[in-house]
């Protein structure tokens, strides 16, 4: 239980002090373990703690199980309280897929509603290794195999994992500790879905090989990866000429000081000064080549970029185009890199959402 509360109280630290924070709570070990702590940790902050259960309506039984966890927040301090009934149905994608949609617009949808600074997600350690796995077996890029990030905003609400450190098995301790009876969601073990099979069978097969030590090594991969992706992230959009995103490790240089990705100053009046909106305009950084070029991309720039860059901005300038991120994969944007490194006349390139560009000038064209 200390190790779940610890967790807790080092998230919230970071929080407006005005404003509640929401529990996702299934009534899993997981998220109950979380609620428990928050509800302990909240009280002793003076900070408001409310409590939002999702009923997916996919299994019988499953409004009765939102109400009694709905209940039993009520009578351990949370307000507000929510049970929240979602439709999955008729939803793309998979029905894993689907879950997940409805379950953040509700989550994100409550948050708007009680003016909530941030929603607590009760995922932990061995789901991270979990989604590492997944990612591998799909032939992710560093992105997937980053897994899920500690905090991330969604319709400009910030969802944080507290949990990530923490043991799926400490979790069930922490349960039990406190006398609580844990759900036990049956897709979990249902063999059809991916993650149940690897939690069934290839985890404790990696254990039983490599010990231990193996799911701690995946979440790590899994952090290290994610600081490497976000300082490429920045890169490109210092690149593409677009403001650094807010959580960036890059953003809380002063921009009067002119600073480049590498910590050099730049000289005042010249062009390598970050721009008003805090933006690389050129000079050292990728020798000085600027990407945008008129209403397109310079080829000639582009080429210049290292590849792990050129293939950020590619995917950024595919999305202003219209592409719709969930339908972009990297099938598009290497057919757009091939525009640049292996041009031979060919046509436009076809992306999702009906957007279609070609190479022309010298420069890379959205087709009207």
């Amino acid at each position: 239980m200390a190790a779940v509360r610890v967790a807790v109280r080092r998230a919230l630290a970071g929080l407006p002090p005005a404003g509640p924070v929401l529990v996702a709570c299934s009534g899993g070990a997981d998220s109950l373990a979380l609620a428990a702590a928050t509800a302990f940790v909240a009280s002793r902050l003076g900070r408001l703690a409310g409590l939002v259960t999702v009923d997916h309506g996919l299994q019988d039984g499953s409004a009765e199980r939102a109400a009694a966890v709905a209940e039993w927040a009520g009578r351990v301090g949370f307000d507000p309280v929510e049970a929240v009934p979602v439709t999955v149905a008729g939803r793309p994608g998979g029905p894993e897929a689907a879950a997940r949609q409805a379950r953040y617009q509700a989550l994100t949808a409550a948050a708007r509603r009680h003016r909530a600074v941030a929603v607590l997600l009760g995922h932990t350690r061995d789901d991270q290794a979990e989604t590492v796995l997944l990612a591998l077996a799909r032939g992710a890029g560093p992105r997937g195999l980053a897994g899920m990030p500690a905090r991330r905003e969604l319709a400009g609400v910030p969802l944080l994992r507290p949990m990530l450190d923490v043991t799926r098995a400490q979790t069930r301790d922490a349960c039990a500790a406190l006398g609580l009876t844990p759900w036990e969601d049956p897709h979990n073990t249902d063999p059809s879905y991916a993650r149940a099979r690897v939690r069934a069978d290839v985890l404790p097969a990696l254990v039983a090989a490599l010990g231990e030590g193996v799911l701690d090594n995946l979440a790590r991969t899994a952090r290290l990866l994610a600081a490497d992706t976000a300082a490429l992230d920045d890169l490109a959009a210092a690149a593409l000429g677009t403001p650094q995103r807010p959580d960036s490790p890059r953003s809380d240089v002063p921009r009067s000081e002119g600073r480049l990705p590498d910590g050099s100053r730049t000289g005042k009046g010249s062009s390598d000064e970050l721009s008003p909106d805090g933006c690389w305009s050129g000079g050292p950084l990728f020798g000085g080549l600027r990407v945008r070029d008129g209403g397109g991309l310079s080829v000639v720039a582009l080429a210049g970029l290292p590849g792990a860059v050129r293939s950020r901005v590619l995917h950024a300038w595919a999305r202003e185009l219209g592409a719709p991120p969930g339908a972009l994969s990297h099938r598009h944007v290497d057919a757009l890199d091939a525009l640049i490194t292996a041009w031979r006349g060919q046509g436009a390139t076809a992306l999702p959402g009906g957007v279609r560009v070609c190479r022309r000038g010298g420069r890379l064209l959205p087709v009207d």
